[in-house]
């Protein structure tokens, strides 16, 4: 077990955006996280990863309670890495440079951290644009970049949000095949993903949130037959199964 999270509650307010919320992560599989806009699926990561405190419940990584553990960096530093939703590289900043950040979080010295990060460059298929600027980019290798700086802090538990929104079907194929790579490294990945077939295929278990609250899991055949699913979520024309 490289995660467990029990009771994991957060409130804006007085509204529960996660509410007594349960699950654990196998060491070495692929957890997927569905439910619709608003569910509280982002606000899990951002739980997780230390960018906002609980207000109840805990969050054990490696038998480690890591629930009130800050700021993010310290997380990210026991091996938790992830990406975002929303990519903003730095614009004026080159690919390499970008990744040679996400590198420091493990080397002393920027010549460590440099061969660090080209060799996640050259894994993700972005070292021939190392010395592109970061506004440069197309949303693709955007996509990929975020996913590298992420790799480069060498994390034992990767959360990947969204990483394939807005790709074409090409690079949502290419990016399958990298956290293929990924995984058969010995990363645990733990994935948000809208993309129905994708997460479907990929996940070994998938989680469903709405409101808040976990209303299903398990293998993703069985969610997909699933009617508090179907109605919250994947809607009644849904064949994924």
């Amino acid at each position: 077990m490289i995660l467990q999270v029990k009771g994991l509650t957060k409130y804006f307010g007085g509204l529960a955006a996660v509410k007594n919320v349960d699950f654990t992560i196998e060491k070495g599989e692929i957890l997927g996280l569905i439910g619709p806009n608003g569910a509280g699926k982002t606000t899990i990561f951002n739980l997780i990863t230390g960018f906002i405190p609980a207000s109840d419940g805990k969050i054990i990584f490696k038998d480690e309670d890591i629930t009130r553990v800050s700021p993010p960096y310290k997380i990210c530093r026991k091996g938790i890495g992830r990406t975002f939703q929303v990519v903003k590289p730095f614009a004026n900043m080159t690919v390499l440079e970008t990744v040679m950040a996400g590198a420091f979080c493990r080397e002393a010295s920027a010549k460590l951290a440099r061969e660090k990060a080209l060799q996640v460059l050259d894994f993700v298929d972005l070292y021939k644009k190392k010395d592109f600027l970061g506004k440069n980019l197309t949303i693709g290798d955007r996509k990929r970049l975020e996913l590298a700086k992420a790799l480069a802090t060498e994390p034992e538990l990767l959360l990947l949000d969204e990483v394939m929104a807005g790709l074409t079907p090409t690079e949502i194929n290419e990016v399958l095949k990298i956290i293929a790579k990924i995984q058969e490294n010995g990363i645990t990945i733990f994935i948000i993903e809208h993309i129905m077939k994708v997460i479907m295929t990929l996940s070994h278990r998938i989680i469903v949130l709405h409101h808040g609250e976990k209303i299903a899991e398990g293998a993703p055949e069985e969610v997909a037959k699933d009617k508090k699913v179907i109605e919250a979520y994947l809607g009644e024309e849904s064949n994924i199964a």
